[in-house]
Order: C-alpha cells, then sequence, then structure tokens
C-alpha cells in the first residue's frame, strides 16, 4: 500500500513546495482570501440560488452551510497569522485543503442544483425527483475521486512520480491515457444534467445552462484534484522534507 512507498516515490510533488508556490506564507495568504470569498459565495448561494427553489431540505443545507463556512472563516483568520502557521503547517495545509473545497466544490454543485430547482413555468421536477438526480450526480463524483485516486496510485506504483525517473514525453503519453476513462465519467455526468434541465425544469436561459454547467463540472474538477491535495498530506505528515524549518526554507530530502 502507499505505506510501502519510499520518500523518493513522491519527490516530484515537492515541486510547488520548492518553487514556493505551497509555502506556509502563500498559503496563510490563500486563506486570507478564502475568508473573504466564502461569505460572498454563501451570500449568493442563500439570496440568489435558494429563492424559489422547491430543492428539498434547502434549509437545513443553508443552515448546515453557514456554519461550516463560519467555522472555517475563523479558522482561515487564525491559521493565516505567522506565529502559528509556522508551528501547524500539517494543520495549515488540511484547511487549505477544506477552504478550497468550500469555495469551488460544494457551494457551486449546491447553488446549480437550487437552480435547477427554480420554481416557474413548465416545470416538471418534484422535490423527490430533484433528491434522486443529486444522488446520481454525488456517485459520479464518488467514481471520479476513486478512479482518480486508483490512477494516482498506480503512477505512484510506477515510479512516475520519482525525479527523473522517466522521460516527460512518456509520462504524459501515460497520464493522458489513464485521464481517459475520468472523463467520459464527468462527460457522461455533463450528459444527465442537460438532459434532465431540458426535461424537467423551468430554465429556459441558456446563460443560466452555462452557469450551472460551469458549477457542476467545477465540482467534478475539484475532487479530481483532491487525491493529489490529500497525498501530499499525508507526505507533510509522513516525510519532514515536505515541511519548512523555522527559517522558512524547505527541509531537506533524507537521501541528501
Amino acid at each position: 500500500m502507499v505505506s510501502k512507498l519510499k520518500e523518493e516515490d513522491f519527490q516530484v510533488l515537492r515541486i510547488p513546495l520548492e518553487s514556493g508556490r505551497q509555502g506556509p506564507s502563500q498559503l496563510a495568504t490563500a486563506l486570507i482570501l478564502g475568508a473573504i470569498f466564502m461569505p460572498m459565495i454563501y451570500a449568493l448561494e442563500y439570496y440568489v440560488a435558494a429563492y424559489d427553489s422547491i430543492f428539498p431540505y434547502k434549509q437545513k443545507i443553508l443552515e448546515v452551510h453557514f456554519w461550516l463556512t463560519s467555522v472555517l472563516v475563523l479558522l482561515s483568520i487564525i491559521y493565516a497569522i505567522p506565529f502559528i502557521y509556522r508551528r501547524s503547517q500539517k494543520v495549515q495545509y488540511l484547511l487549505t485543503i477544506l477552504v478550497s473545497q468550500n469555495l469551488f466544490t460544494f457551494p457551486l454543485f449546491i447553488c446549480a442544483l437550487f437552480f435547477i430547482g427554480k420554481e416557474g413555468e413548465g416545470m416538471k421536477a418534484t422535490p423527490e425527483s430533484l433528491l434522486n438526480f443529486t444522488y446520481i450526480l454525488l456517485f459520479i463524483g464518488l467514481l471520479v475521486f476513486l478512479l482518480t485516486f486508483v490512477r494516482f496510485y498506480t503512477l505512484l506504483r510506477k515510479g512516475q512520480y520519482r525525479k527523473g525517473s522517466s522521460k516527460e514525453l512518456l509520462r504524459i503519453k501515460f497520464e493522458k491515457k489513464s485521464l481517459l476513462p475520468t472523463a467520459i465519467i464527468v462527460g457522461i455526468g455533463l450528459v444527465l444534467v442537460l438532459q434532465y434541465i431540458i426535461r424537467n425544469s423551468a430554465i429556459n436561459d441558456f446563460n443560466m445552462y452555462g452557469v450551472i454547467l460551469i458549477g457542476i463540472t467545477l465540482f467534478y474538477v475539484m475532487l479530481f484534484i483532491l487525491p493529489e491535495q490529500l497525498v501530499i498530506l499525508y507526505c507533510k505528515m509522513r516525510f519532514k522534507s515536505f515541511n519548512f524549518n523555522e527559517s522558512g526554507y524547505l527541509n531537506s530530502l533524507e537521501s541528501e
């Protein structure tokens, strides 16, 4: 399993850390931006998307998301303080994952579902059909996550994330082939969304079609990114070389 892999098997994943793009101070900036934008997205969800929507359990979803967003905003401010994040880099990275998911994954997905459930002339959808449709989309999202995780683990086992382990052209070719099943599943999900909107919703504005498709596409894209984020978090917990020292420099590999 993953525990059998060695430090050098994950070495390519250190590149964002080596470049400084995912250094503690950069993550702190991202958390501050997240603390600003999360309430704005929630306001969009509450005042625009949820208005006149018949989506079931709407108020409960909004209530849970409100408290989740409030906690994440508070923690984002706390872990943007240098004194704290320098001593809790692993927690800061975990918080960054949660904030990114709360910005681009579930809120936009929820907004898309609320928009589909808008009341209007020609509306055929019922709360029950909307709920069943949501279960299908969530199941597709689970497949995307699992396929991506298996693909990522396969690449790790094949040594594709060892620095200089293989030619870049071969790696790109292999990754393109391994992305095909995930792309097919996402494509099926988006086709189902279009069919459901056309047959059951009251939407007749093509701009709204685009908004809904963007929200659901981002949902799947973020689930595709999530396994890599979780593997880097695992590396930060397991290897000292994925963390920064008190002077702000990335620790060296054990082999160095």
